[in-house]
C-alpha cells in the first residue's frame, strides 16, 4: 500500500448490496432499542445537563469538552422528536459505523471480499454494541468511531488512488472531529501505522510510515496541548490521578483489560455497572493477566510479521481498548462501550476464518448463519434492559450482586414506580455491602421517614414518594 501504488481491485466491485444488508441487519436488531429509556449517565449529561438543553444553551456553553457530542445531544433536545430522536441517531451511527468496517475490510483483504462483509456483521450485531448503542450516552463512542473510521479510510483510500488531499487533509479532519466527540481518538495515527504494517509494501519502513502519517501526530499533539491548557480537563485529570496511585493503578487497569477481553466471548455477561476490583493487589490472577497481555502483544507483533491479517487484528483489539487508563485512573476500571472500535479486530480475523466454512455452502454455512442469528438474538434481549430503570437495574444486580451502588439505585428505580418494599429492602442490601454508603442511607431513612411503607405497589392509586431519591453514579 505503497504511496501510489494500487490495492488489487479484485472484490472492490463484489457484493455490492452488502452495505444494504448490513444496514438492513442493524436496523432489524436495534429496531427494539427504540424502547428504551434514558439510564444511568445519561441523568448527568443528557436530561439534567442544561449545556445542551438547545442548540442556543449549548452556543453559550461553548468553550467546553467534547463540543461535537454535545452539539448532537443539543440538536436532539431541539428537534422535539424526544427520546426516539435520541435513538435513531444512534441506531443510524452504528449502522453506518458498520458499512465504514466493511468498507476498510474490503480493501485490506480484498481478495476475500466475504470476509469483509462477515467481518462487519459480526461487528455490527455483536451484542457488547448494545452499550454504545442502546445506551444514549454510549453515543460517545459510537460518534467518535465514526469519524476515526472515516479518518484512516480516507487515509487508505488516499494512497491507493494516489489522492494526497484525501490522505493528507480530509484524513486528519476527521480525526479533529473524532477528537471534538472523545479524546480516545489519539490512538488514530498509531492504527493508521499499524494498517501500513500489515497491508504495506514490504519491508516495513518505520520512517516512511511516521513520515506518511505525520500530520495526524501532529493534530495529536495539538489536542494533547489543548487538553493541558485546559483548566477543566486539569481539574479532571487532578481529581484523577488522586483515585489512586500509579503502581496500584497499573495493575488495576490490566484487570480492567482482562475484563474488556472476556467481554468479547461472554455475551451473557454483558454488564451496564460491572463491579470490578479496584484495589491495585498484587495477586496471582494479575500476574496471570499482566503476563497475558505481554504475551498477545508479543504474538500480535510476530504474527503481523509473518501473517499480517491474524497479527493486524491482535494488535488492533490492543491499540483500541482503553489508553488513556495506563497514565489516568479511572473510578470504574472499564465498561463496555470501550470495546466498540475494539472489536473490529477481532470480528476481522473470525470473518476470516468464517468465510471459507460459508463458501463451501450445506451445514457449515448454516453454522455461520446460526451464529449470526445467536448474536442477533442476544443484542435484541440485550435491547430490552434498557427499556426501564427497574428493569436496567434488576439486570446490573443479577450479574454483580456485591455491586451496593447499582442495589441503591434499583432501590430509587422501586421507588419512582412506588415499589416502596421492594426500594427498602434494595436500600437495606446497599448498606449491608457498604455500611458506609451514605446515599443508601439518606434514601433508606426518607422512604421510611416519609413513604408509606404500606402502599400497594401494585395500586394504580399508589402515590409517588414524597422524596426525591438520591441515585449514584
Amino acid at each position: 500500500m505503497a504511496d501510489g501504488a494500487a490495492a488489487p481491485r479484485s472484490g472492490h466491485s463484489a457484493l455490492a448490496w452488502a452495505p444494504w444488508l448490513i444496514v438492513l441487519a442493524v436496523v432489524a436488531t436495534y429496531a427494539n432499542a427504540f424502547a428504551g429509556d434514558f439510564q444511568f449517565d445519561d441523568a448527568a449529561v443528557i436530561v439534567g445537563d442544561p449545556r445542551v438543553q438547545s442548540l442556543r444553551a449549548w452556543w453559550t456553553s461553548m468553550p467546553g469538552i467534547r463540543p461535537l457530542l454535545k452539539l448532537t445531544y443539543a440538536a436532539n433536545h431541539s428537534s422535539g422528536l424526544g427520546i426516539a430522536g435520541f435513538h435513531a441517531v444512534n441506531v443510524a451511527l452504528h449502522a453506518g459505523n458498520a458499512v465504514l468496517v466493511w468498507s476498510l475490510l474490503r480493501r485490506l483483504g480484498p481478495r476475500v471480499p466475504g470476509a469483509a462483509l462477515l467481518g462487519a456483521l459480526l461487528f455490527a450485531l455483536h451484542p457488547v454494541q448494545t452499550e454504545a448503542v442502546t445506551y444514549v450516552s454510549g453515543r460517545s463512542s459510537s460518534l467518535s468511531a465514526s469519524f476515526a473510521l472515516a479518518s484512516i479510510l480516507a487515509w487508505v483510500v488516499g494512497r491507493e488512488r494516489s489522492r494526497p488531499w484525501l490522505a493528507g487533509a480530509a484524513s486528519p479532519i476527521f480525526l479533529v472531529a473524532s477528537l471534538l466527540v472523545k479524546e480516545t481518538a489519539v490512538v488514530v495515527p498509531l492504527a493508521l501505522v499499524l494498517v501500513d504494517a500489515a497491508f504495506g509494501p514490504r519491508p516495513f519502513l518505520w520512517r516512511a510510515a511516521l513520515r506518511s502519517t505525520a500530520v495526524h501526530w501532529a493534530v495529536v499533539a495539538v489536542a494533547l496541548a489543548a487538553l493541558l491548557a485546559s483548566p477543566t480537563y486539569r481539574s479532571m485529570a487532578a481529581r484523577s490521578l488522586a483515585l489512586r496511585p500509579g503502581g496500584s493503578n497499573l495493575l488495576v487497569h490490566v484487570e480492567g483489560l482482562g475484563w474488556l477481553a472476556g467481554q468479547v466471548a461472554r455475551i451473557d455477561r454483558l454488564d451496564a455497572d460491572p463491579d470490578l476490583p479496584a484495589t491495585g493487589a498484587r495477586t496471582p490472577a494479575v500476574a496471570a493477566e499482566a503476563g497475558l497481555l505481554v504475551l498477545a502483544l508479543a504474538a500480535g507483533l510476530v504474527l503481523l510479521h509473518r501473517g499480517r491479517e491474524a497479527g493486524f487484528a491482535l494488535l488492533w483489539f490492543l491499540v483500541w481498548l482503553p489508553a488513556s487508563g495506563w497514565i489516568l485512573p479511572r473510578p470504574e476500571p472499564a465498561n463496555d462501550r470501550q470495546l466498540y472500535l475494539a472489536l473490529v479486530g477481532p470480528a476481522w480475523i473470525a470473518g476470516r476464518w468464517l468465510s471459507a466454512p460459508f463458501r463451501s455452502g450445506g451445514w457449515r454455512r448454516a453454522g455461520v448463519l446460526g451464529l449470526l442469528a445467536l448474536l442477533c438474538g442476544v443484542t435484541v434481549a440485550r435491547n430490552r434492559v434498557y427499556a426501564d430503570a427497574v428493569r436496567f437495574w434488576e439486570d446490573v444486580v443479577r450479574k454483580s450482586p456485591g455491586n451496593a451502588r447499582a442495589r441503591n439505585n434499583l432501590g430509587c428505580a422501586f421507588a419512582a414506580r412506588c415499589r416502596l418494599p421492594e426500594a427498602e429492602a434494595a436500600f437495606v442490601r446497599a448498606l449491608e455491602l457498604d455500611r458506609g454508603y451514605v446515599r443508601a442511607a439518606v434514601n433508606l431513612r426518607l422512604l421510611r421517614d416519609g413513604a408509606p411503607l404500606t402502599a400497594d405497589p401494585g395500586h394504580p392509586d399508589c402515590p409517588p414518594p414524597p422524596w426525591t431519591p438520591l441515585p449514584a453514579r
